[in-house]
């Protein structure tokens, strides 16, 4: 499915969806542009196979958090996992579904995907405004005897609440004591440089009309998009793509039957071929379902692409999660969700 076309999904989705309650043979969520291209190719199979529908509204992680809290819909979509404290003030549990790269992409005449180098320290000068042209001492040092213009750098950054942005921001916290103390990490936060753009799509749709530019979106949206991604420098000094392979490796390590409500970040994990701006996406449920009807449908649809969906995420350049994980997850639905009179759905 082309970008354009999950755009309009999308609007429509946006104009079908009513408050709250589902009708039978549909279930409403929101939030993530991260995770829309996987969410929107599993629900075209499940409706296929089972008449049920998906209204989601792609919005950004920030605005799905606040319509799963409001009670608007049955499950909102993030990319920041919410802290264990939050999930409970709030009545909320959280699962992951698949793990995907944020890349960041360019629009620099000459430079075609895969050739540019980068590293933490120097991506995140670009983005607090201090390298400003392609052909700046810093970013020449990582890409010897390629020719880099003397284009100026317009850097481009999500204009709304983004699960994105928090992976992105995330890493970069990791890698630059500074823009841990001066940016810090949100799903929105106080951008030093730079012009916004709503969704990966706008992020995607600003850098390719933009000469010399700089964005960071999912992978399915640069490589639908045709879009030069750079090669980025791991934690082991290695200059990687962002493969799903290689996302992947940075998610091996991980041991989420130790990690409480799943709260994880993976940017910046060990291994030689690991993708340093990999994040896990989350799906936030409330605990109580006052309609367990539509609760349960919303588990089926993740239970399906669970089990069903894996070859879809990976055409799509997502990492499925391994049974295990799985089995945690759906563990974690029997013991927390529950209708209102504490009876399990799942």
């Amino acid at each position: 499915m082309s970008i354009k076309n999950l755009v309009t999904h999308t609007l429509l989705a946006a104009l079908m969806l009513s408050a709250g309650v589902a009708s039978a043979g549909e279930m409403t969520g929101a939030g993530s542009t991260f995770a829309y291209p996987i969410y929107a190719k599993w629900a075209e199979a499940y409706k296929a196979s089972s008449g049920v529908s998906l209204n989601y509204q792609s919005i950004g992680s920030g605005g799905g958090i606040k319509q799963i809290e409001n009670n608007t819909v049955n499950f909102g979509a993030s990319d920041m996992p919410l802290k264990p404290e939050v999930l409970k003030q709030n009545g909320l549990m959280q699962f992951p579904t698949v793990i995907g790269g944020v890349v960041p992409v360019v629009n620099v005449p000459g430079v075609q995907a895969g050739k540019l180098h980068l590293n933490g320290k120097v991506l995140s000068d670009i983005y607090m405004g201090k390298v400003i042209t392609w052909n700046s001492p810093e970013i020449e040092a990582l890409n010897r005897g390629m020719h880099l213009p003397s284009t100026h750098i317009t850097v481009v950054h999500r204009s709304d609440g983004s699960g994105t942005t928090f992976i992105f921001a995330s890493y970069l916290s990791k890698v630059s004591p500074e823009w841990a103390k001066k940016v810090g990490v949100d799903t929105s936060i106080p951008w030093p440089a730079g012009v916004g753009g709503k969704g990966n799509e706008g992020v995607a749709s600003f850098v390719q009309r933009i000469k010399g530019s700089i964005g960071y979106v999912e992978y399915a949206y640069a490589k639908q998009n045709k879009m030069a991604y750079v090669l980025m420098q791991n934690r082991e000094g290695q200059y990687v793509p962002p493969f799903a392979a290689n996302i992947q490796a940075a998610a091996a390590g991980t041991d989420w039957s130790k990690i409480p409500d799943f709260y994880e970040m993976l940017t910046n994990e060990p291994g030689k071929m690991s993708w340093p701006i990999t994040g896990a996406t989350f799906i936030l449920m409330h605990t109580t379902q006052n309609h367990p009807e539509n609760g349960k449908i919303v588990l089926k649809f993740f239970d399906w692409g669970f089990n069903k969906g894996g070859k879809l995420a990976e055409d799509l350049d997502y990492v499925p999660l391994p049974k295990s994980v799985t089995d945690l997850i759906e563990k974690d639905w029997s013991e927390k969700i529950h209708d209102a009179s504490g009876k399990a759905i799942w």
